[in-house]
């Protein structure tokens, strides 16, 4: 006999689990479908673990520099077995904590595989057998995982992926991290602030492609200095897994040289959870392990949205719960849904020193036509950042020099995670360069520096 409900939410991670909440909150009877952990890879496996861990590495090293403050630190040490404790202790206390949320909503669970049999109809397969829903509407939100390059493949034992990075077998001693994204980038600099060995090769022409050049350039000064080895336009071609190590060939500027390492960390992309899910029997289109879909969501099948990471870029657990509560909305006949826009959402590397951003990069502005001024104010021209003992970072801002529109920011340096909210709260309000630089800002703070960074754009800059 078929359950009923008014709609059916396939993956319980940031997307899932907040559209279920909104739609039962806007008086919808939910299931939400979940096969392995509630929060998903983002609770579990990602956002949240390796924050966790990456601070426990901050922690670590402004031990190491006690000094500088004035106090005495001795035998400094880490204990990494409890540092990997404490990163899945904090996993566990918010999963836990969906469950209490979806009772508390009354959003009914179902722990097992979930795919779509026709129009409305999901069969789920559980421990006890298969089950039969049924709904009006249903929102895949089946997330993302790893990819894996041919010859690249994670074994977990010398080659790990983001999973076996945060359950290591071993403390690395000499490490490969192959990709300079958000995921490779914090794990580098969590193991080489533990002291591995850290080189990291990146196929593009600089670390963090997606972020503004001079962050990029900044960002590889600082890894470099911290002791990490960064190779650009560089290409892993093999694996040699050996018992105790990895032989690596890598190409670079032409040549191909072989490196040894005792550990490897693949860290290349994400693929779309779209197999076994009965998609294209459904009429759903696919485009590279990702389901198409419009501004709103739907995938152009009656009835039927994709959220978050499956239906693509940007991978961020904030998009997924933004379209999560966009689609709740809508299905449930609001009249003043808003659909996401990928260029307002902030990205954050978690790294040291932190990087985040907003917007257009200089160079994609220029490319859009814009006719831009640019705003840059340094860390070491801010009295709280100095007090800190951070003085080292950036903050960029771009201006369409017609209009005034604040088109991206671009920050490195301690804490610029959570500064880029005021930008992104400015580009929502579509605020432009003159209220930016109208606005009182609190002293002393980091935030002084945004300031400083919109009143350079016209050469007003005071403190630099």
């Amino acid at each position: 006999m078929a359950q009923n409900f008014d709609l059916i939410v396939i993956g319980a991670g940031p997307g899932g689990y907040v559209a279920a909440i909104r739609a039962t909150q806007l008086g919808m009877k939910v299931a939400c479908v979940e096969r392995e952990h509630l929060g998903g890879i983002c609770l579990n496996w990602g956002c949240i673990p390796t924050k966790a861990m990456l601070r426990s590495s901050e922690v670590f090293h402004l031990m190491h520099r006690a000094k500088e403050f004035g106090l005495k630190c001795d035998g400094i040490d880490y204990d990494l077995d409890a540092v990997v404790k404490r990163s899945r202790g904090v996993a566990k206390q918010l999963s836990g904590g969906i469950g209490h949320l979806f009772k508390k909503n009354k959003v009914t669970t179902i722990m097992g595989e979930a795919k779509l049999a026709g129009k409305g109809k999901v069969t789920v397969k559980t421990d006890k057998g298969t089950e039969e829903l049924t709904a009006k509407n249903i929102v895949l939100a089946t997330g993302a995982r790893a990819r894996n390059l041919p010859g690249l493949e994670a074994d977990g034992e010398r080659v790990w992926n983001y999973k076996h990075a945060l359950q290591p077998p071993h403390m690395p001693k000499k490490l490969l991290v192959i990709g300079s994204g958000a995921i490779g980038i914090e794990f580098a600099s969590f193991y080489n602030t533990l002291g591995a060995d850290t080189t990291v090769v990146e196929v593009m022409d600089r670390i963090l492609p997606v972020e503004d050049e001079e962050i990029s350039a900044f960002a590889k000064k600082q890894f470099e200095k911290q002791g990490m080895k960064i190779l650009q336009k560089a290409i892993v071609k093999s694996l040699d897994r050996q018992k105790t190590k990895v032989i690596a060939t890598i190409e670079a500027g032409g040549k191909e040289e072989k490196h040894e390492f005792d550990t490897v960390i693949s860290a290349v992309g994400i693929v779309g959870n779209v197999e076994g899910l009965g998609l294209e029997e459904a009429g759903v289109k696919i485009d590279r392990t990702h389901v198409v879909t419009d501004e709103y969501c739907r995938t152009g099948v009656e009835g039927l949205y994709a959220i978050g990471d499956i239906a693509g870029a940007p991978w961020l657990a904030h998009k997924a719960s933004h379209e999560g509560v966009m689609v709740a909305e809508l299905i449930a006949g609001k009249n003043d849904v808003h659909p996401v826009r990928p260029e307002s959402i902030a990205g954050c590397t978690y790294c040291h020193p932190q990087v985040a951003s907003v917007g257009l990069t200089e160079a994609k502005a220029k490319e859009a036509g814009f006719d831009i001024k640019v705003g840059h104010f340094p860390f070491i021209g801010n009295g709280k950042a100095i007090a800190l003992g951070e003085p080292e970072g950036m903050v960029k801002t771009i201006f369409d020099k017609k209009t005034g529109e604040l088109l991206g920011a671009h920050m490195i340096g301690a804490e610029v995670t959570e500064l880029i909210q005021g930008y992104v709260i400015g580009r929502q309000l579509e605020t432009t360069e003159e209220d930016l630089a109208h606005t009182v800002f609190p002293h002393p703070t980091l935030s002084e520096m945004m300031h400083e960074s919109v009143l350079d754009a016209d050469g007003r800059a005071i403190h630099f």
